[in-house]
């Protein structure tokens, strides 16, 4: 049964020669190959440019230690790394020089400091700007520090810059026209909580970045109304996001849509049409804002929005979204939240039904529609995909089936808080053939055997529920991220779920379940596993 000794030797020298395995060619001077003891840099023959391709897939922590293989995967990683966050404590200072000597290739920048901590300052930034001449996106966050003339010097050597954002500084209106008038490639400006900006300040812009300005965002400022000068100037706006900004604002949105203004008003003002209307504008965001009809009816005039939020402003009526609806005709995304004020309904949304067929979007929260104006809306806009129903307490189940029966292309559909039944979710068992994912929240009318039943009738569709929790994962998917990737990004909309109900409910509704629908239960919870949403942050790629 054995085999001699000569006989194994001989076919393991027959196998040596076939292969070359221990060849003399690869075997070093103690016997063995570097191969075979694993010693080989399987690496060194990657070009660099590929090696920093690769690095460009990994989260920031890997980078790092990665850094740490050799000095050229340190090299490589160092002029590749093109996004760097940085902790701006004031004791990073005497790091600066030879922090941004090995990454020199920088062109997007957060700098943040907690509130507890004094920040870098005004001969920090100038390192930087003298070190990153690629800058193209700045972040800066909490930095108290650094004031006018800091950003000065900053703005004087950053004439790359296209994207900046600010939130809780100290610097004022002269720091920011020191920015539009030197960084002329300017194409994105967001402002948050900005100390300097009081009543009585200089008037902001429009400046040489007018041109180049794309998106303004204003959020929780004393006194955005010094921003009008570049808010009306900008000449090339698409969008326009101002939230949760005090004063009145009805004449800053008249200046961008009223053709009829004075001469003086005119002179900045050169990005409008014959008729005087603003030629560019796609986006307008108004949220929490002393904002009525007038404004409204203005910036209706600006014929090309397709996206209109509307949240909180209690002062907006029928009136104002009619006026909007029956100008801006390419209307594809519309956001209102009423607050209850039941000041806009059947109303203006017959309107945008009659005048707005491109509507591909609808976020109503706050709003008592009926199956009226819901009708009118499943009938006309056919382009209809992502609708969402939210605290309205006239929405139930007649609006629900007229919904399910006429809305052929909606492919998302999110219900809260709305005096629905089963009757509704049966309704959508044969209803929106196009239908792939569909949320339930705090509609206590609605059993958890009719979401078992409606995802057995309807077995690819997603299911979202919070009377049975069939799908296990869907704390991750009411979170901010998840509304912003469903095309849903509405404030306040879908609320988080605490830990507390989750855990209550994952062993014992399960158990419930599965006795009450035996296989067919522990068949689409497994599949419900898989198909959950997944809403991913990767903080890594986030944009500045």
């Amino acid at each position: 049964m054995g085999q001699s000794p000569s006989a194994a030797l001989d076919r393991e020298n027959s196998f040596s020669d076939r292969f070359g395995f221990f060849s003399s060619s690869f075997v070093s001077s103690d016997g063995f190959s570097d191969e075979f003891l694993g010693n080989r840099d399987y690496t060194a023959e990657i070009p660099d440019d590929c090696l920093a391709h690769v690095f460009q897939f990994l989260s920031p922590g890997d980078r790092n230690r990665c850094s740490l293989v050799c000095k050229r995967w340190l090299c490589v990683d160092g002029w590749s790394r093109h996004r760097f966050s940085l902790n701006a404590q004031s004791e990073i200072v005497a790091s600066l020089p030879s922090l941004f000597t090995r990454f020199d290739s920088v062109t997007k920048l957060t700098l943040r400091c907690s509130r507890k901590s004094i920040s870098l300052n005004d001969d920090a930034l100038v390192i930087i700007s003298t070190r990153c001449r690629n800058l193209e996106r700045l972040k800066l966050r909490g930095c108290r520090e650094i004031s006018d003339e800091g950003m000065l010097a900053f703005a004087q050597n950053s004439k790359y810059l296209r994207k900046f954002s600010c939130g809780s500084c100290m610097f004022g209106a002269r720091a920011l026209n020191a920015v539009l008038d030197y960084c002329t490639n300017l194409e994105e400006l967001s402002v948050k909580r900005l100390r300097g900006i009081h009543d009585g300040a200089e008037a902001i812009g429009p400046g040489a970045a007018a041109s180049s300005l794309k998106t303004i965002c204003l959020k929780e400022l004393v006194n955005g109304q010094s921003f009008e000068p570049l808010v009306v100037g900008a000449k090339n706006l698409k969008a326009l996001k101002i939230i949760h900004c005090l004063g009145d604002w009805d004449r800053v949105l008249e200046l961008i849509g009223n053709p009829n203004r004075s001469r003086k008003e005119n002179l900045y003002l050169n990005n409008y049409d014959s008729n005087g209307n603003n030629d560019h504008l796609m986006e307008i965001h108004l949220e929490r804002l002393q904002v009525s009809d007038v404004g409204l009816s203005a910036i209706s005039k600006c014929t090309k929005i397709q996206n209109l939020h509307i949240l909180k402003s209690p002062e907006c009526s029928n009136y104002g979204l009619v006026c909007v609806a029956e100008h801006c005709k390419l209307l594809k995304k519309l956001h209102v939240d009423g607050w209850r004020t039941n000041r806009i309904g059947d109303e203006g949304l017959a309107a945008v039904a009659k005048h707005c067929p491109n509507l591909e979007e609808l976020v109503l929260v706050g709003v008592n529609a009926t199956y009226l104006s819901l009708e009118a809306i499943a009938s006309n806009c056919s382009k209809l995909e992502r609708l969402a129903l939210c605290g309205s307490g006239t929405i139930g189940n007649a609006e629900i089936a007229c919904i399910a029966a006429k809305c052929m292309a909606l492919k998302k559909l999110c219900i809260k808080g709305c005096p629905i039944s089963d009757i509704a979710i049966e309704a959508l068992g044969s209803g929106c053939p196009s239908l792939t994912k569909f949320k339930l929240r705090k509609c206590r009318g609605v059993s958890c055997e009719a979401g078992e039943w409606l995802r057995e009738q309807r077995g690819s569709l997603v299911i979202n529920m919070d009377a049975c929790e069939i799908d296990g994962g869907f704390e991750a998917s009411v979170s901010n991220g998840g509304i912003h990737e469903a095309g849903m990004d509405y404030p306040q909309v879908v609320g988080q779920v605490t830990t507390g109900d989750a855990s209550t409910s994952s062993n014992g509704g399960l158990a419930l379940l599965r006795s009450k629908f035996g296989l067919f239960a522990s068949r689409n919870l497994v599949a419900c596993t898989f198909r959950r949403w997944s809403y991913g942050d990767d903080t890594s790629n986030s944009n500045l």
